[in-house]
């Protein structure tokens, strides 16, 4: 196992597109189980993917197919099966292709990576590295931008730290951590676009509009949900900072929902309790 060197390079030879296309860093997210998400970050100029999360290693390889893409490594968000669990096949099939992910809990981890780590999918896509720890303690964020495009808004891969409209429960850590992981992903820039770990953001806006009902960014996270059967990528960082209550312990009306006063890890450990006994 290796460290990951800042500024990696992931290499594979494959056929590239025009360095002029008009969208050169592509996400496509590729659903599997009964609500998680597998992503496919594609490098367009050089035709390189890289596979986040490759739960189901034949739906993402038929997703590589139908774009023409050709997979040159895994990036794991977590140790959980639902997430990590497609990591076995995928070294069986792309022997060499580095997996990317924050501890040696990570099936067939090569590249180990910590905080503030960076690396390079094809020639193009930057990916920086957030230590997230609470719902694991090996959770990592990855915070992805086109390094030739800088006017494209990044990206951010979340997990099960932060979903549209909530966060991921506190398996292994404390509702302090949770806070600090969500404040530290709220200092990316407000354009960064969220691709979460899990369906859950119709639930998150039923369980919101309980807790902050008069707040009309949650009745338009509402509406987002009944709209759109696949919600990832329709939220940024500024969404969620406006509709996400795990993300507002500042709301004088989540603290009257939450009955408490005092730290803002108090609110969200207690928004965290407030949300596992919902049952709308």
């Amino acid at each position: 196992m290796r460290r990951a060197a800042s500024h990696l390079r992931v290499s594979q030879r494959c056929r590239t597109f025009s360095s002029t296309a008009s969208i050169r860093m592509k996400i496509v997210p590729v659903p599997v189980r009964e609500d998680n998400y597998a992503y496919l970050l594609v490098d367009e100029p050089t035709n390189m993917a890289a596979v986040v999360d490759p739960y189901d290693i034949p739906k993402v390889q038929a997703a590589a197919n139908q774009l023409g893409v050709s997979l040159i490594a895994a990036i794991t968000t977590h140790h959980h099966f639902d997430h990590s669990g497609g990591n076995e096949v995928f070294a069986s099939k792309y022997p060499g292709a580095p997996v990317y992910g924050g501890s040696d809990k990570i099936p067939k981890l090569t590249n180990l990576v910590k905080d503030k780590d960076e690396f390079v999918v094809g020639e193009n896509i930057r990916i920086r590295c957030l230590a997230t720890p609470c719902h694991t303690q090996d959770s990592i964020c990855y915070y992805v931008t086109d390094m030739a495009k800088t006017s494209q808004p990044g990206g951010v891969f979340t997990g099960d730290t932060l979903f549209i409209g909530g966060c991921g429960n506190f398996f292994e850590g404390t509702g302090e951590e949770m806070h600090t992981a969500l404040s530290y992903l709220g200092t990316l820039p407000d354009a960064t676009v969220t691709y979460v770990g899990h369906e859950y953001t119709a639930k998150n806006a039923a369980f919101a509009m309980t807790v902050e009902p008069t707040n009309a960014d949650i009745s338009r996270l509402y509406r987002t949900a009944r709209e759109n059967t696949i919600t990832t990528g329709r939220s940024t960082i500024g969404d969620e900072k406006l509709w996400n209550v795990f993300m507002r312990p500042h709301s004088e009306e989540i603290k009257k929902a939450t009955g408490l006063t005092g730290d803002e890890s108090a609110f969200v450990t207690k928004l965290r309790q407030m949300k596992n006994s919902f049952k709308g």
